[in-house]
């Protein structure tokens, strides 16, 4: 008769998922069951951290709103979601680098004209002109893509943080189609470096253990190409000084972008331009393939990604 004692009763639990109809299934719980078990032995857990633990579980998921992922945060300031996208994209072959999502892809991506300024009411930060094109892997242009822009403003909030959301709707978040060469351009103010939200459980632990909170300058980009990879990534801007230290690690070199500040009296699309601004230049380069692309959290399941 098994023993359900510190000798045996890792196996017995592992044994208990055998008859699991789905092998993939099958595999991930019995390798769950295999670290959580080890942790625990490697640990000797006390009842009180484990208690502790089960607490700051709960209050994540309490934290969770269809605008804030609570668990996306902790996944990605364990380091998790980054290992999570680096297993799944070893092989880049010259395709433009993956990173994380982050906790703030949102609510509706309009489709918006190139040009657009997607930051109109902000009037405090420096404005920004970002011109970009998508290719695939040979540099031949993609064009009719979608891409979904969002980013944090000058106070380092996205518009989703925000109080008044719910009626003043999206800001600095947009969605463009390239055009017939792949290019896609529009308007808005430069971001700037911000701290993850540290009002729940995963900012108590940033806290308590003196991790700093902070996350470089940067403009996510989802680019959903049919035939193509789905590519989910930011754009980081050079210079930042916390490039080094991220707090969610997702930086790479490939994807800091050179930032220009420029005082030309019209943009390059022959906007006017009222004194100083900032140019921002990047190419993506596509992967062939296919892949769901996620949605925005609080989109319903009828309407597109």
């Amino acid at each position: 008769m098994t023993q359900f004692n510190e000798t045996e009763l890792t196996e017995a639990v592992v044994k208990s998922f055998d008859r699991t109809p789905n092998p993939r299934a099958k595999f991930l719980l019995q390798e769950l069951v295999k670290s959580l078990h080890d942790y625990v032995s490697k640990t000797d857990l006390t009842f009180a951290e484990w208690e502790y633990a089960i607490d700051f579980l709960t209050r994540t998921g309490q934290k969770c709103t269809d605008t804030r992922q609570e668990f996306i945060l902790l996944s990605d300031v364990l380091g998790v979601s980054m290992l999570v996208d680096a297993v799944n994209h070893r092989d880049r072959e010259g395709a433009t680098e993956t990173t994380v999502l982050g906790p703030f892809y949102v609510g509706e991506h309009k489709v918006t004209a190139h040009g657009t300024d997607i930051s109109p009411n902000n009037q405090t930060g420096e404005r920004m002109f970002v011109q970009s094109r998508v290719t695939d892997l040979k540099g031949r242009p993609l064009a009719n893509v979608p891409v979904d822009v969002w980013h944090a403003d000058d106070d380092g909030f996205y518009d989703s943080q925000k109080a008044n959301y719910d009626e003043v709707g999206a800001s600095a978040r947009a969605r463009f189609i390239t055009d017939d060469d792949g290019r896609f351009f529009f308007r808005t103010i430069l971001p700037c470096s911000y701290p993850i939200p540290t009002d729940g459980p995963v900012g108590e632990m940033i806290t308590q253990t003196k991790r700093h909170p902070m996350r470089p300058a940067h403009v996510h980009f989802l680019v959903n190409a049919k035939g193509y990879e789905p590519l989910i990534t930011h754009v980081f801007m050079d210079g930042d000084k916390y490039l080094d230290t991220d707090v969610v690690f997702g930086v790479k070199d490939d994807l800091i972008a050179k930032v220009e500040p420029r005082n030309d009296p019209a943009m390059p699309d022959g906007s006017k331009a009222n004194g100083k601004w900032h140019l921002m230049s990047y190419e993506f380069h596509l992967k062939p393939g296919g892949g769901m692309a996620p949605k925005p959290l609080g989109t319903k399941a009828a309407q597109p990604a």
